[in-house]
């Protein structure tokens, strides 16, 4: 079922929380319930079409509105529910050691993409569906496993990675965010041939990252590294920084030798989607003025594009037509549906969350703060709707429970030098 089988896995989360005598709520978690009033409350705009955006009925709205809701409050469900676990009902050992091997899964969709892009089938849902909705695009990402996007970005056809995901977009987002649990998971925590295979699994999706063309993953590694730079230096490690750099330089180094250099090259020399992305945020910027507190409930589609005031493409023109507004990064899908007050309550509770986990520097504490940098990067390029946000949720569940274990007597909450220290063989404390 893909994405889909999210929102019925929470139906017994959400029996499990009810049944439960106690259950608590993660700091800052206010804020989120903020959020999803005022998402609600937007949908009082939905009928209203501000100048230069297509009119669209409401009814064909309803049904990205009810998604995204469903999304919302999917992995709410799933953090309250992972956060208040015990430690004897689910170690926080084994969630991140199943981040971890869900890291390894999306890196062998990557691989797949590459060697087989034209490689898809019929899924059992997608037969139960009527034709005129799993003929829909977007229901057809969620219903219609395949190995890639087959796109022309440099010119000619390739298979872009995107299995398990509809997405290329969505398969480098999600292999990023996890990457910092792969690493205190199965290459920190794990035995010697655990570790040897976990460089292995690296290495290896070195390959479809690559192939993915997507420059927002690339930049997204980057953040990664000034991350964990930043952690070095701030404990004095100057050492572990130096060598870390030294191994950076010498990855690059071994990419310059291969033929994915040359990808690589041709890629930047493409900047397939710069004049759409550019178009979409300003057009986001412009419409939201018309409505700058509710947003209008869900995204718009503009008249036109930034190759052409017509709507919908032509023989002679291809990507002219109308993208929605919104779909190039996750903060401009908020604003546009949800006005700016909605853009600061979410942007606040990961902030907020960002904040109360800081001093963590414990290995979840590295990993857990990674993926919460990494959402806040992302979101300006990424939609995070709905694994990449379920994984940001399943990260600050982590922090959350480890803050509780970390203060609880006799606990000490430097008793790892964190995930900074993977390169040194420290083992799981």
């Amino acid at each position: 079922m893909g994405t889909l089988i999210v929102f019925v896995l929470t139906i017994p989360m959400g029996i499990h929380l009810l049944r439960r005598r106690q259950v608590a709520l993660p700091p800052g978690f206010g804020l989120w319930l903020l959020f999803l009033g005022w998402v609600v409350a937007s949908t009082v705009m939905l009928g209203y079409d501000p100048p230069s955006v297509v009119d669209t009925p409401v009814s064909v709205r309803l049904v990205s509105v009810v998604f995204t809701l469903a999304c919302y409050l999917a992995v709410s469900v799933v953090l309250i529910y992972a956060g208040n676990l015990t430690e004897d009902e689910f170690p926080r050992q084994r969630l991140v050691r199943q981040l971890g091997a869900l890291f390894c899964t999306v890196a062998a969709g990557g691989l797949l993409g590459v060697i087989a892009p034209q490689f898809q089938f019929t899924s059992l849902v997608e037969m139960l569906l009527p034709g005129s909705i799993r003929t829909n695009g977007f229901v057809r990402s969620l219903v219609h496993p395949s190995a890639a996007q087959v796109q022309a970005v440099l010119g000619f056809d390739s298979g872009r990675p995107a299995a398990p995901f509809g997405y290329t977009n969505m398969w480098g987002n999600c292999l990023v965010l996890l990457l910092g649990w792969f690493v205190i998971g199965w290459i920190r925590s794990g035995s010697r041939h655990r570790r040897i295979l976990g460089v292995v699994i690296l290495a290896a999706a070195a390959v479809p990252t690559v192939y993915s063309l997507n420059r927002g993953m690339w930049l997204g590694l980057g953040v990664v590294l000034l991350f964990v730079l930043v952690r070095l230096v701030a404990r004095g490690r100057m050492a572990a920084a130096g060598a870390m750099l030294g191994v950076s330089v010498v990855v690059a180094a071994v990419l310059a030798v291969t033929p994915l250099a040359t990808i690589i090259q041709e890629r930047l020399a493409h900047p397939h989607s710069n004049g759409a992305r550019t178009y979409t945020t300003e057009k986001v910027l412009e419409v939201a003025t018309y409505s700058p507190v509710l947003g209008f409930g869900s995204g718009r589609s503009p008249l036109g594009s930034g190759s052409s005031i017509a709507v919908g493409p032509r023989p002679n023109c291809p990507s002219c037509g109308s993208p929605p507004l919104g779909s190039n990064g996750q903060l401009w899908a908020v604003l546009i549906a949800h006005g700016f007050v909605g853009v600061l309550l979410f942007v606040g509770f990961f902030v907020r969350s960002l904040w109360i986990y800081r001093h963590d520097r414990t290995p979840i504490g590295d990993a857990g703060l990674l993926a919460l940098v990494l959402s806040l990067f992302f979101m300006f390029v990424y939609n995070a709707v709905a694994i990449p946000l379920l994984i940001s949720f399943l990260s600050i569940a982590l922090l959350w429970r480890n803050q509780r274990e970390v203060q609880a007597p006799g606990v000490r909450a430097d008793v790892a030098p964190g995930l900074a220290a993977a390169s040194l063989g420290h083992r799981w404390p």
